[in-house]
């Protein structure tokens, strides 16, 4: 037998007593191959004497037991409470060997996909007629958006049986963040994507291992669950990460890779956001010297929980000093689950005041508060990037790793490469976790749009966006997301993201992006370094209201600025944007002056407090770089907040 793995309590789909392979829950990684074939990399653990309702699984990968999944592993048993080990090295030998032949394994993974939800009401459409190979179904699936499927996504969550979509019955609803376009999109999610979340979450930790070592320990991360709902049809909706956390193999996985949360779920999981992120730092202190890693899904989520630690921290040590919760936490159970944690700890109160006090304006208070802690972990690309500086700051310098890249549709790839600085991380793509397709950003010379190509057919240095075919019935769906080609790993493409490709500034024929915005904002930043202040956070919104229209940014400031420097900043905004459309435009009048808007402090919390508000996770939100006039609250909460405005001076 080549592996052993004990399991203790309720077996489902399992004969008890019997004998059966079990595999890596995240589809092939968790395998290496060898003479004996395919082994997995969970190893026996050491467990008490068998109990009644204890069993022992083992089977030889290599001799045929247990049922292929078709990408390179084996279907999951459904077992509770297995006690497992994670090997991260053998989840790279499995990497190295999947993106080595990236081509094959993408025409494997097409194929499976469209085998098992071939027969469904979308795909039955084309005229597929059974076949599965790339071709055909790029000359006959069209390219959609998600207003292409929204009808479809949309009686699945009604509750209609039929295969709509996929094959097997869809028993869970993600909720995207709804910060671009003012309300969440529904987006079907099943455990083939779950499964593709811990593998990514298994890869990537593996590289990140090598380089950054970890024993055990626990991460202060800053996750929320938001509330989950019931469809009309009776299906569980919330958000992807809301959906991640709560399916238990979650936490197994944090488990076995040796960064357990050190919140307790009740916090994880709390009706008010607010006390969660209260009870988040506490958990972070009562275990400070545990904590080996901060994160959370986005980098806008960890800068909030350190500034909010700025104005409460004196509080959170006056509850460690007197083992005695603050009254701000009034949720029972979450009152009950900290008080069990919290204990009254005199020289632990003591330490974290005289490490505060000892800071130069809260510069390196992540590792003068987590001594042991070894990187701080999130998302810090795209609309996260103006983040990195305030997180920076925080880090002092301690290393800043940026995640894994994908979006509430599925994943894409990990970043493997953890070194790089996050302003260059690049992610590879895991070929067997969806097919994946990439439109060039050029125009042919007719005019059309060109066509899209495979995995192995991009090129060194080019810019396309995503299409992505996954196992949770989406077919050939546009991402929106602009990457560049920026290097191999062996055959599979490493990618930067660039931009989101319908997120743009444009009135006349100038088209500016959420980059081009970030620049313009970051250029204009450095005239407030004199007077000490910082952008806390900005948006922007084209106003067709006025002839000609004109672009508006938003402002929150960390303290009040001369109108002197403001105008200056709202000049040197509006000459950053070097657009040639926008640039000409604005020459000849056919765009108005900028407008600089300044809103007052805390109008981007009360953003984020109606994000939550209409069921969204805190660990999700993105602020929206540029609100749509259908966006109708957002633009209210920021008009209404506004304390001053500048109109530019720079073409006059």
């Amino acid at each position: 037998m080549d592996f052993l793995v004990y399991v203790k309590g309720t077996i489902t789909g399992i004969e008890k007593g019997a004998a059966a392979a079990l595999p890596s829950p995240a589809g092939s990684v968790g395998k290496e191959r060898g003479g004996n074939g395919d082994r997995s990399i969970w190893r026996q653990d050491d467990s008490p004497d068998l109990g009644e309702s204890d069993l022992v699984l083992g089977g030889d990968f290599g001799d045929g037991e247990g049922r292929r999944d078709g990408r390179g592993g084996y279907r999951r048993k459904m077992v509770e409470k297995t006690e497992m080990k994670f090997d991260p090295e053998e989840v790279i030998v499995e990497f190295e060997a999947l993106t080595k032949e990236a081509g094959k394994v993408q025409e494997e993974t097409l194929q499976k996909i469209l085998e098992e939800n071939g027969a469904t009401e979308y795909l039955q459409q084309w005229g597929l007629n059974g076949r599965t190979d790339p071709q055909t179904f790029k000359a006959c699936v069209p390219l959609v958006a998600h207003k292409d499927l929204d009808t479809y996504i949309q009686r699945i969550a009604d509750g209609d049986p039929s295969p709509v979509l996929t094959g097997k019955p869809i028993t869970t609803i993600s909720l995207s963040s709804g910060t671009t376009q003012g309300r969440p999109k529904f987006v079907p999610f099943n455990d083939e994507l779950l499964e593709s979340t811990m593998q990514i979450y298994k890869t990537s930790f593996a590289f990140r291992n090598r380089e950054f070592p970890i024993e055990n320990g626990k991460a202060l991360q800053f996750i929320y669950g938001s509330k989950q709902f019931k469809t009309k049809g009776g299906l569980a909706a919330g958000t992807a990460t809301t959906n991640v956390y709560r399916n238990a193999h979650f936490k197994k996985t944090m488990k076995a890779m040796q960064t357990p949360c050190c919140s307790p779920d009740e916090v994880i999981f709390g009706p008010d956001f607010h006390q969660s992120l209260y009870c988040h730092l506490l958990c972070g202190l009562i275990f400070r010297d545990e904590v080996q890693v901060v994160s959370s899904t986005f980098a806008h989520s960890i800068v909030h929980a350190f500034r909010t630690f700025e104005q409460v921290w004196e509080e959170l040590v006056a509850d460690i000093r007197e083992g005695v919760l603050s009254a701000r936490v009034t949720v029972p159970s979450m009152r009950s689950a900290m008080l069990k944690l919290l204990k009254p700890d005199l020289e632990q109160a003591d330490t974290i005041y005289n490490k505060c006090s000892g800071l130069s304006n809260w510069y390196g208070l992540i590792p003068a508060l987590f001594p042991n802690a070894r990187y701080i972990y999130g998302i810090m690309t795209g609309s996260m990037e103006p983040y990195l500086k305030k997180l920076s700051h925080y880090a002092g310098e301690l290393p800043i790793l940026s995640a894994d890249y994908g979006s509430s549709e599925g994943w894409i790839g990990a970043n493997v490469n953890p070194k790089l600085p996050p302003e260059l991380v690049t992610y590879a793509v895991l070929p067997n976790i969806g097919y994946f397709e990439f439109i060039p950003l050029r125009v042919n010379l007719d005019g059309l749009e060109p066509t899209p190509v495979g995995l192995a057919e991009v090129k060194l240095g080019e810019e396309y966006e995503i299409v992505v075919t996954n196992f949770a019935g989406l077919y050939r769906y546009r991402l929106g997301d602009v990457v560049k080609i920026k290097g191999f790993h062996n055959a599979t493409p490493e990618l930067q993201f660039i931009c989101r490709r319908n997120l743009l500034l444009s009135i006349n024929i100038d088209k500016n992006t959420e980059k081009d915005l970030q620049l313009a904002v970051e250029a204009a930043a450095r005239l407030l370094v004199d007077e000490k202040l910082e952008v806390v956070d900005f948006t922007s919104h084209v106003n067709t209201t006025t002839d000609p229209g004109h672009y508006v940014v938003f402002w929150e400031l960390s303290g009040e600025a001369s109108d002197e420097t403001m105008q200056e900043c709202c000049n040197c905004l509006d000459k950053s944007f070097v657009d040639a459309g926008y640039m000409g435009s604005r020459k000849t009048s056919a765009i108005g002056a900028l407008e600089l808007r300044v809103v007052k402090r805390g109008t981007f919390h009360k953003i984020l407090d109606h994000f939550v508000g209409l069921g969204g996770a805190v660990s999700q939100f993105k602020t929206p770089r540029c609100v749509g006039q259908n966006n109708s609250t957002l633009l209210q909460i920021l008009c209404y907040d506004a304390v001053k405005s500048y109109f530019s001076t720079a073409y006059c």
